[in-house]
């Protein structure tokens, strides 16, 4: 009998960097800026070692996230990418979580970033 094969297994590849670059950066997010509001009557010391704790977990998603992403995308891709996955999990982070307000320079720097997207993808990666 054999083994199910596990779904990032049978997704393509920029498919499976961007689940798990997304997952990455709700840790990378939470690790550091949670402790803003979370720790924020502790030390300095305490918010930082628990910070490398979910940090941890980040970069167990973010490094094979980046060496799969890197067979399909070149380097400038898979950055952007990453920090387009990152302005996203950040977002509703900021707004529900830390409660902060947006503003209207907020999403014009947001579409910036589109822009920066269609330019940095519009013509195919050579990697």
């Amino acid at each position: 009998m054999s083994r199910p094969t596990p779904a990032l297994a049978t997704m393509p590849p920029v498919a499976t960097t961007i689940v798990l670059l997304t997952f990455s950066n709700v840790f990378m997010t939470f690790a550091w800026y949670a402790h803003l509001k979370d720790l924020s009557g502790k030390p300095w010391i305490v918010a930082a070692l628990a910070s490398w704790g979910i940090a941890l977990f980040e970069y167990l998603l973010q490094v094979p996230a980046n060496r799969v992403g890197y067979t399909r995308l070149d380097l400038g891709q898979l950055k952007l990418l990453q920090e387009v996955i990152a302005l996203s999990v950040f977002v509703p982070f900021a707004v529900f979580y830390m409660k902060a307000t947006l503003r209207w320079d907020h999403l014009w720097a947001a579409l910036c970033i589109v822009a920066a997207v269609y330019f940095v993808f519009r013509s195919p990666a050579t990697t």
